[in-house]
């Protein structure tokens, strides 16, 4: 059976989210790398957010989402988060799933990810509550906040930036690019920076040049970079051997994982 990662195309819209913030114990990484477990509620179900931030640095800094792949909020998203905080953001990997659930198999990710797909709504007020969880940390300057996403997350975090939610910026790594939302011009107020891995093909030529299309019609200010040779998942070190074990064309690239990463380093000095 083939599994496939276009399933993130659907993503989430509108609804209320209640809130409720349940600090877990802090736990040190390494010196001066704060993590932390955060309990928050939405529509009665308990998510668990990952925070990360250098205590090292005094005030408050732009604050950064990461929204996860379809395997749930993981090892990899949650060191995604703090690899953020040690360039001097408050990170903050959501969970999209609830209870912190993640999956191993394909079979369990594409339950889970259809979970949110028959309630779109449910999934935007996720999204938005670990927004508002995020600008309320001490250690975040609220009127600077950008999200980063991986291949779901990467479709999430173009979606909300459609619907034009107030985010500095978001960057997508290998998400996928369509749109469940007619983008009118002026409309979105992030700044959009996408990295695509030029030889995926969950992420067709068409698509990319619909997604452009789309991008200047609406006249996005985006950045569009593709990695030569590179597949789905190119940022993620479990990508071969998951590729490998579940028959999916996905492998890591080290060098368009470190490219992409610089890119949305620069991006981010831009922006913030």
């Amino acid at each position: 059976m083939r599994y496939l990662c276009l399933i993130c195309l659907m993503i989430l819209l509108s609804c209320a989210a209640e809130q409720k913030e349940e600090a877990a114990p802090a736990a040190l990484a390494e010196e001066g790398l704060h993590t932390e477990v955060i309990d928050y509620t939405v529509g009665g179900t308990t998510l668990k957010g990952y925070l990360a931030y250098d205590k090292g640095i005094s005030g408050k800094r732009p604050g950064v989402l990461v929204v996860h792949e379809w395997w749930g909020q993981n090892d990899y998203s949650r060191k995604r988060a703090e690899m953020l905080a040690e360039l001097g953001y408050t990170a903050l990997a959501l969970d999209m799933y609830g209870d912190g659930k993640s999956a191993t198999h394909p079979e369990d990710a594409q339950k889970f990810m259809m979970e949110v797909m028959q309630n779109l709504e449910t999934g935007e007020a996720r999204f938005n509550a670990a927004l508002e969880l995020l600008k309320k940390q001490g250690t975040t300057d609220p009127e600077r906040i950008a999200a980063i996403g991986y291949c779901f997350g990467g479709a999430v975090v173009l979606h909300m930036a459609r619907l034009g939610t107030d985010l500095d910026g978001v960057v997508s790594f290998h998400g996928n690019l369509s749109s469940m939302h007619q983008v009118e011009p002026g409309s979105v107020k992030a700044r959009v920076l996408v990295a695509h891995g030029a030889a995926d093909p969950m992420v067709p030529a068409e698509q990319v040049a619909a997604f452009k299309k789309e991008m200047e019609a609406a006249k996005v200010d985006y950045r569009f970079e593709a990695y030569e040779g590179a597949l789905h998942a190119f940022t993620n070190p479990a990508a071969d051997e998951n590729g490998k074990k579940f028959n999916i064309p996905l492998a890591y690239d080290a060098d368009a994982d470190k490219k992409s990463w610089e890119s949305m380093k620069a991006f981010f000095t831009e922006i913030f």
